[in-house]
């Protein structure tokens, strides 16, 4: 059982590094060439990464951004509660809220890279070449598996 929650724990953690480095990251999109990225703040080009979007003013993006955001705050304030459960609650009892709080966060992630998936991740707005999906838009989509999983298994889990 111990085992089980350590790596639980673990990869918990690192859903949540993960979910920082897909939204912070710029790589959402890549071109073809590999000289141009998108992401949720910037268009980057040859390295330099400090050229607007020309889609920042649409409410998609926005609520990307959004989503985004606080999928990494429910999965932070979920592994608060996950630790302070551990040490805190009585023998036999279930993570329900660890669990709710994570199933909370995977319930952000679907939005937002449904949205973004839908409106952006073809590249159409942003190149005049081919496309593809960049590692941080791949990220989004692990953390989406990663979060349901430790979700469900918080609310199967009991604390022994």
């Amino acid at each position: 059982m111990l085992v089980l929650l350590a790596g639980i724990f673990v990869v918990h953690i690192a859903t949540v590094i993960m979910l920082f480095v897909s939204t912070i990251a710029n790589v959402w999109v890549v071109s073809d060439n590999g000289r141009a990225s998108l992401g949720l703040w910037k268009n980057c080009t040859s390295s330099h990464c400090d050229a607007d979007l020309t889609y920042a003013h649409e409410d998609a993006l926005k609520a990307v951004q959004a989503f985004m955001i606080l999928s990494i705050i429910f999965s932070v304030i979920s592994l608060l509660v996950f630790v302070f459960q551990l040490f805190t609650m009585e023998k036999g009892n279930r993570f329900f809220l660890s669990g709710a709080t994570m199933l909370v966060c995977w319930l952000c992630i679907m939005v937002g890279a449904s949205i973004y998936t839908h409106h952006y991740a073809a590249g159409k707005n942003a190149f005049q070449v081919a496309s593809h999906h960049g590692y941080s838009f791949i990220l989004t989509w692990i953390c989406f598996c990663f979060s349901f999983i430790i979700g469900v298994l918080y609310l199967v889990l009991r604390k022994k």
